[in-house]
């Protein structure tokens, strides 16, 4: 199966140019569907905005943007832009502006857009969505701290930590590499430690 990004979340964020209001939204949507029920639901709470620009990739299905009214090429696309750059799929973005009486010009414009578009992917936060390696690895309290430095060095999750005669861990890992890891395991404790394969998973987690 494929890895991919995808937000995290829902994000909203929020700021002025030139006395104009940009408030950017991200959503992870599944479908094309979805997106435009987002769009749609946007452009009826902000039916006084002066325009609800948008854009969004679905994996393996439509890629969209719009205008709204803005100048050819100032918003919908600057924004399906920073989605890309991004690497997101499976979202939709929508820049609402509430015009504040400055013209911002056609620069000024695919710049707001794109900050629009960006301040709203930083506060969904992104996902690695992909197959994972569930591993239950039994620790002695001595390497417990080594052991989750390894498991962030190699950007695993920690799914579950019971404490008790030995600290008992369950991680997730990306596919490719759980053999790796541990075989890391075996090294860094001089085959004290050993961990075991007990399923898999495809689904995503934030990322840094």
């Amino acid at each position: 199966m494929d890895e991919y990004l995808v937000p995290t979340q829902f994000g909203e964020d929020e700021f002025y140019e030139k006395k104009s209001h940009f408030i950017g939204r991200l959503w992870p949507v599944q479908t094309e569907e979805e997106a435009l029920e987002k769009i749609g639901a946007m452009k009826k709470q902000h039916y006084d905005a002066t325009h609800n620009c948008w854009a969004y990739i679905i994996r393996d299905g439509a890629v969209r943007f719009s205008d709204d009214g803005e100048p050819g090429g100032t918003a919908g696309m600057p924004m399906l832009q920073v989605l890309q750059r991004e690497g997101l799929y499976n979202c939709v973005c929508v820049v609402t502006r509430y015009f504040g009486g400055i013209l911002l010009g056609a620069g000024g414009l695919v710049r707001a857009y794109t900050k629009g578009a960006k301040i709203a992917v930083d506060a969904a936060g992104k996902s690695m969505k992909r197959v994972w390696t569930a591993l239950y690895i039994p620790c002695p309290y001595h390497l417990y701290e080594r052991v989750k430095l390894e498991i962030a060095a190699w950007n695993g999750v920690v799914r579950s930590c019971d404490f008790g005669a030995e600290v008992e861990l369950e991680i997730l890992i990306a596919e490719a590499q759980a053999e790796a890891f541990l075989d890391k395991l075996i090294d860094m404790s001089a085959g004290t430690l050993e961990g075991m394969i007990i399923g898999q998973e495809y689904r995503a987690f934030p990322v840094e």
